[in-house]
């Protein structure tokens, strides 16, 4: 099988493992839009802006150091054990501090005591999985992998429509379910539906710390450790990135206003999500495959060919996804009070594939152990999310944010290119690339802002550029197939 064939096996997989849970918890974006007013979405949305920080916090870059340190150190088991102890003392550690805190962190935050409470157990759960699934992907048992993340979000989702749609009237005709109804509970719910999702999938994973040896080499964790450390940074910096706007509109906007302005951009910001699952599912199945060829004779051209893909379906999603938007925003928001945000997707979606390109351009500072510019690179992009957040959401509220976004992972992209250029040349085709992306640009910018809902001129234009891709990859496409 050759290496390109493997790798997109691998990267199909990964996509179901990413993909249809998240497709599936997708179908929440629905069930919240019309059963929670914007208000509560809102808050809703700022809950989980925390969850992706401490999530960061929590992982402190160890799932990274776990995948370079697993290819190259002599006994394997000896980073199984050290990072997964690793992870397990430090969540709880981070549980007792929290558990203690839980009342001033929730004056501080202004987020209700009892969501502090869930989210406080979620956050330790997540954390106790992170190192057994980097595990599966570094053992290449996809499958295994696939099959536990799926079911965590369809228990999830399960919840979430049991508690959300069924519940109260079943409370109304049987004591049992009336024990647990409680009006006005709906934000409570759905952290308990995560609770429980999270619990069952330590339960799944459990075996994992049956299996190692639970050997803690001082030594090796603290250059995995020396390894993280510029990856937590560049977390930190990414989640702020991604999540931060919520939270500068929570503060920046009028009390009255904020999360119902929250709560539309949250909700138009998930019709990125297309974008989102092939960056992230592309993401999974390249970062093992990126350590493992570092050594091979032809790595850089492989990179460049692999980057090139990305760009070609990074592309193609984009103009796909604007052309269709209206319909899918009827499908998936069905509540039109939420539509008024719908502004920002053609920016959202364009800011994520620039995120992807970065991520498949960032293989140079793993592979030679330069972490430290992923940290560099991440906080430029949050320094300019920041000032750029403060400086426009008081004039164009969530527009802002978006803007911020998308300047944000271009810089990002640009910097990486850059200074991956100069420590670790890669021979891209950027005329193709470059090509593909303005041309795709273009065709959206076309739809969305001039022939929008015209299909009559979206379609031929999406169909043009297909052909155009087709015939240009025809050669390389025919030869993954072949192999």
């Amino acid at each position: 099988m050759s290496t390109f064939k493997k790798l997109f096996q691998q990267t199909f997989i990964y996509g179901l493992a990413t993909v249809l849970p998240r497709m599936l918890s997708f179908l929440l974006v629905p069930l919240y839009t019309e059963i929670l007013p914007k208000e509560q979405y809102g808050e809703i949305s700022v809950i989980f802006a925390y969850f992706v920080l401490f999530n960061v916090i929590l992982a402190y870059g160890m799932e990274t150091a776990f995948f370079r340190f697993y290819s190259k150190h002599s006994s394997k088991s000896e980073v199984l054990s050290t990072s997964g102890i690793s992870l397990v003392v430090s969540s709880i550690i981070f549980f007792s501090i929290a558990f203690i805190s839980q009342g001033w962190i929730s004056s501080i935050s202004g987020i209700p005591l009892q969501y502090i409470q869930l989210a406080i157990w979620i956050l330790l759960l997540d954390a106790l999985v992170i190192i057994p699934f980097a595990w599966l992907r570094a053992s290449e048992k996809p499958m295994r992998y696939a099959i536990i993340k799926i079911l965590n979000v369809a228990v999830n989702l399960g919840l979430n429509v049991f508690f959300l749609l069924y519940l109260k009237g079943l409370a109304e005709g049987s004591e049992i379910f009336e024990t647990i109804y409680i009006p006005d509970f709906e934000i409570s719910y759905v952290f308990i539906a995560n609770l429980i999702a999270s619990a069952l999938t330590l339960l799944l994973m459990f075996p994992f710390y049956i299996k190692i040896d639970f050997k803690f080499n001082s030594a090796l964790w603290k250059s995995m450790m020396r390894y993280a450390f510029p990856v937590l940074i560049a977390g930190i910096a990414f989640s702020i990135n991604e999540v931060f706007d919520r939270l500068m509109l929570d503060y920046l906007l009028p009390a009255d206003i904020a999360r119902s302005e929250i709560g539309a951009y949250s909700a138009c910001y998930k019709l990125a999500l297309f974008m989102t699952l092939f960056a992230t599912a592309f993401r999974l199945g390249i970062e093992p495959f990126f350590f493992s060829h570092a050594e091979s004779k032809n790595a850089a051209q492989t990179y460049a060919q692999i980057t090139n893909y990305f760009v070609v379906f990074g592309s193609l999603i984009l103009v796909g996804v604007i052309v269709f938007i209206d319909l899918l925003k009827l499908v998936l928001i069905q509540d039109e009070t939420y539509w008024e945000a719908m502004e920002i997707v053609p920016l959202i979606l364009l800011a994520n594939l620039f995120l992807g390109i970065y991520h498949n351009l960032s293989v140079w500072y793993k592979i030679t152990d330069r972490t430290k510019f992923g940290g560099y690179i991440s906080v430029a992009g949050a320094i300019l999310t920041i000032a750029l957040n403060l400086l426009l959401i008081p004039l164009i509220s969530y527009t802002g944010s978006a803007i911020a976004t998308l300047a944000a992972y271009g810089l990002m992209m640009l910097l990486s290119f850059y200074f991956g250029q100069k420590y670790y040349p890669i021979p891209y085709d950027l005329k193709k690339i470059g090509g593909y992306l303005s041309l795709s640009i273009f065709i959206s910018a076309l739809s969305f802002y001039i022939f929008r809902g015209n299909y009559f001129v979206g379609i031929p234009l999406l169909l043009l550029f297909i052909g155009i891709v087709y015939f240009s990859e025809k050669k390389q496409i025919l030869e993954i197939i072949q192999s």
